[in-house]
């Protein structure tokens, strides 16, 4: 459908329904709305049906939800400030770590909201057409410039190990930026096709979402039309771009285990590869999951399990852990904030 026949269309749709009673399925019969051809009508809403375990205890899930959201946010964003306020982390792959904690805490924001609503009640469980596209827009962008920065960060530990006497003129400071400028960008249009193609086919219902965000492959599910060619763009420019990135991750990494078992004493390769261990620990959970979802489009299960909850979930909240226990410098610089925090509150609180 184009816009001009979604422009033209006469339909005014008011979602206070299902504070009412109604049922989900009588919710989807209401988020229609009637085109210029009188025989054709298309989803102006769709329900999204949630995590399937969830629906017997959904107070205790919200709780559960709101703490890993709560410690997502609140960890992501003190790795970001870490790292931009303490002069001992100015090296590039702690510049690189701010933008990977920026994105994990804006990747939890898309979705555990909408899950946490629709635990709540029926009402939050609908979203409208737009905001299904802005939901899936913004999830493939954050997801796929946390892919192209991944890759970043492994040739910046190649450089860091195996070019040492190179690595400070091949990453300066103006290098960093542009690269980590270039990852954005490429996510934004990266996203922005998938997000026009998939939006593009008429979706004339059912309206219910197997998943519990606006992602691809559940939402083709939906269309009226033939998604071929979007099955095969999906698995294409996903599978080419993910199988890309992640081939020169392990290539990157060829090279720096040789380079590390070089090194002659064990204190060296120790320390030459504590460096990476975090990194490595990330991409690991970042690319499994996916793998299971996106390799099946087809598959009614496909969205509905373990593996989209913990890579869109629970990896952004591991990540700091992560990047705290495994790095001794994030962890020293983290340690010395919150000192200084402490310090600056009791100097400041009035004597007994």
């Amino acid at each position: 459908m184009t816009s001009q026949e979604r422009d033209t269309a006469i339909y005014s749709v008011n979602v206070s329904f299902v504070a009412k009673g109604m049922t989900s399925r009588s919710v989807c019969e209401k988020m229609t709305m009637t085109t210029e051809n009188p025989n054709q009508t298309v989803v102006s809403h769709f329900f999204l049906e949630g995590l399937r375990y969830t629906a017997k205890h959904p107070s205790l899930f919200f709780l559960l939800f709101l703490l890993i959201y709560s410690i997502t946010v609140a960890g992501n964003l003190l790795i970001l400030l870490t790292v931009g306020s303490d002069s001992h982390l100015s090296l590039p792959m702690y510049h690189f770590l701010g933008h990977l904690s920026f994105l994990d805490a804006c990747l939890s924001t898309v979705t555990v909201p909408k899950v946490m609503a629709g635990l709540l009640t029926l009402d939050g469980k609908v979203i409208s057409f737009e905001g299904c596209a802005v939901q899936l827009y913004c999830f493939h962008f954050l997801a796929s410039t946390e892919c192209f920065l991944y890759t970043v960060m492994a040739y910046d530990r190649y450089l860091a190990i195996c070019q040492p006497l190179h690595y400070p003129v091949a990453m300066n400071r103006r290098m960093c930026a542009e690269m980590a400028g270039i990852t954005w960008a490429i996510g934004a249009t990266h996203a922005a096709i998938h997000t026009s193609l998939t939006f593009r086919l008429l979706y004339c219902g059912p309206c219910h979402i197997a998943y519990f965000f606006c992602d691809i492959p559940p939402v083709l599910k939906l269309a009226c039309t033939d998604t071929t060619i979007n099955e095969l763009v999906m698995l294409a420019s996903i599978g080419i771009v993910a199988a890309g990135c992640l081939i020169l991750i392990v290539i990157s990494y060829i090279f720096i285990v040789a380079a590390v078992l070089r090194i002659r004493t064990a204190q060296g390769r120790q320390r030459a590869f504590s460096t990476c261990t975090a990194h490595l620990t990330v991409v690991l959970l970042y690319y499994v999951p996916p793998v299971c979802i996106y390799l099946q489009p087809r598959s009614s299960e496909a969205g509905a399990g373990a593996p989209a909850v913990f890579y869109t979930i629970v990896t952004p909240m591991l990540n700091p852990f992560i990047y705290t226990l495994r790095n001794k410098e994030v962890k020293h610089a983290l340690q010395r904030i919150l000192c200084s925090s402490f310090r600056e509150s009791t100097a400041g609180s009035p004597p007994a």
